[in-house]
């Protein structure tokens, strides 16, 4: 590491970085993503095992991150991780896949769920209220709400860590706080409602829409199939609880407070989505049709605009229940979209002391942060917003998230091996049989994905490739320019 490393400042405690896990994986998905998933598996059963699992695989997935955070707790994290286990040239696939998508699309696809649902409170902001038109250039009020969150939160993040761990502390506890808010709702105030009793008949019967709207019945391998592309939204929208591990330099007793960190924020959102979840199905029907007339004819399956939270408050509230769901979601994106924007950076700053990143992103400014690195990251959001093509490309990257989550447990097999006596503070749950099963798992739902969802996955694999040539020059030229200083 380079000697500039002493200036990041260790501010973080526990419950922050608890916080910035929480925060980043509460979104806006968990609100939207079960609809898909009950088109996919058809019962109100599976749909909620569907969120199960991804609980389960997430949790499993912090707690044997955990021993690579005390391991190695540097800044970049889970990009650390890769390159000592396997090459440097895995760690920069990682990282460059990372800031040209993984991050930055999650930025730009969060900051417009914000500006879209701030539209249902001023309604001015609008995908049709068109500002400027350039060619195929659109510049609606949606993207320059959104542009002017990115822009906000990125410069809030340039004033130091102790500015971004305060906001983001607030946020997340809010979050937190509105979704108990909507669960105790739900259960109060669904007494008199009908739907879970005709959702409790067919609870487990699995079946999918077919072109003439017939329900298929799903068994077997088709059964497994249709859980595992399910799997790609409940798992996009519990996703990126790993951020905390980009700061880990800046955790104070990073060696304990990461493992734990990943393990309480992890445990808490997947408790609150599968009770979320529950929630659903206790106020409205799974099965429902595209032509329904109202709320509980049209169901999870076919909430407006997928929309399942609006609709299941809609049940209680009526018309009020808009914007109640505008204003949570609304501040979920906010606290998620802070905390990408505070740990990315982090991961680019890695890289560019490693020279395989642009030189200006490993300088920290005098507030303690790689303020290069953050508006480099912003400006690149900003773009992703503006062309409209992140939305596609987080599409693709679902399988390049899967396959580094896989390399990243697997890389705990090899590290017990290459380096066996470097101190480990904290050692995988359950090694080697549960971190085996994480990798079994996604790797099954690889193999799905490949077979089932071809348009998604090979396009993410072919970006990550991309990347190998562009790691080779990338050293060529930092190995010319060093010849030439000599």
């Amino acid at each position: 590491m380079s000697t500039e490393t002493h200036l990041l400042q260790k501010r973080i405690n526990l419950f922050d970085a608890t916080a910035i896990v929480a925060g980043a994986m509460i979104g806006s998905g968990v609100f939207i993503v079960s609809a898909d998933i009950a088109r996919t598996v058809g019962s109100p059963g599976w749909m909620m095992m569907v969120w199960i699992i991804t609980g389960v695989i997430t949790v499993i997935g912090a707690l044997s991150y955990g021993e690579l955070a005390s391991m190695m707790p540097h800044a970049g994290g889970q990009y650390v991780y890769l390159k000592e286990a396997y090459h440097p040239l895995v760690g920069f696939l990682f990282g460059w896949t990372t800031f040209l998508v993984i991050q930055c699309g999650s930025i730009a696809a969060v900051a417009v769920a914000f500006a879209k649902f701030s539209g249902v409170i001023f309604p001015w902001i609008s995908d049709q209220n068109i500002l400027v038109q350039l060619g195929p250039l659109k510049i609606s009020t949606t993207v320059i709400v959104a542009i002017a969150m990115i822009a906000f939160l990125t410069w809030l993040n340039t004033r130091g860590i102790v500015t971004g761990k305060t906001v983001q502390n607030i946020f997340t506890s809010t979050k937190v706080l509105a979704l108990l808010g909507f669960i105790a709702i739900g259960f109060l105030a669904t007494r008199s409602i009908k739907s879970f009793e005709i959702n409790k008949a067919v609870f487990w019967q699995a079946n999918q829409i077919g072109a003439a709207n017939q329900l298929i019945p799903l068994t077997g391998f088709a059964l497994i199939a249709a859980i595992g592309t399910s799997l790609v939204g409940s798992l996009f929208a519990a996703d990126a609880w790993y951020d905390v591990t980009f700061i880990s330099e800046e955790v104070i007793n990073p060696k304990k407070n990461v493992p734990l960190s990943l393990f309480f924020g992890t445990l808490i959102v997947s408790v609150l989505y599968v009770l979320t979840n529950y929630i659903y199905i206790k106020i409205l029907p799974l099965s429902g049709s595209p032509a329904g007339t109202d709320i509980l004819s049209r169901g999870i399956q076919y909430a407006s605009d997928d929309r399942v939270a609006t609709s299941a408050m809609s049940v209680v509230f009526g018309d009020y229940a808009a914007i109640f769901m505008a204003l949570l979601i609304m501040v979920s994106a906010f606290g998620c979209n802070h905390s990408l924007i505070l740990a990315g950076p982090r991961v680019y700053y890695a890289m560019a002391m490693d020279g395989l990143f642009f030189k200006n992103a490993g300088k920290i400014n005098k507030r303690g942060v790689p303020a290069f690195a953050i508006w480099f990251q912003g400006i690149w959001s900003v773009l992703l917003c503006m062309s409209g093509t992140y939305s596609n490309l987080l599409d693709y990257v679902i399988f390049a998230v899967l396959l580094f989550f896989t390399l990243t447990i697997l890389g705990i097999f090899i590290l017990r091996v290459k380096k066996p006596d470097v101190p480990r503070p904290y050692k995988a749950f359950g090694y080697p049989v549960i971190p085996a099963i994480y990798i079994l798992v996604t790797t099954a739902i690889m193999i799905i994905l490949l077979k089932y969802k071809p348009d998604y996955t090979y396009p993410g694999l072919i970006l990550v490739l991309i990347g190998i040539p562009v790691y080779y020059l990338w050293r060529r030229v930092n190995r010319e320019k060093e010849s030439t200083l000599k």
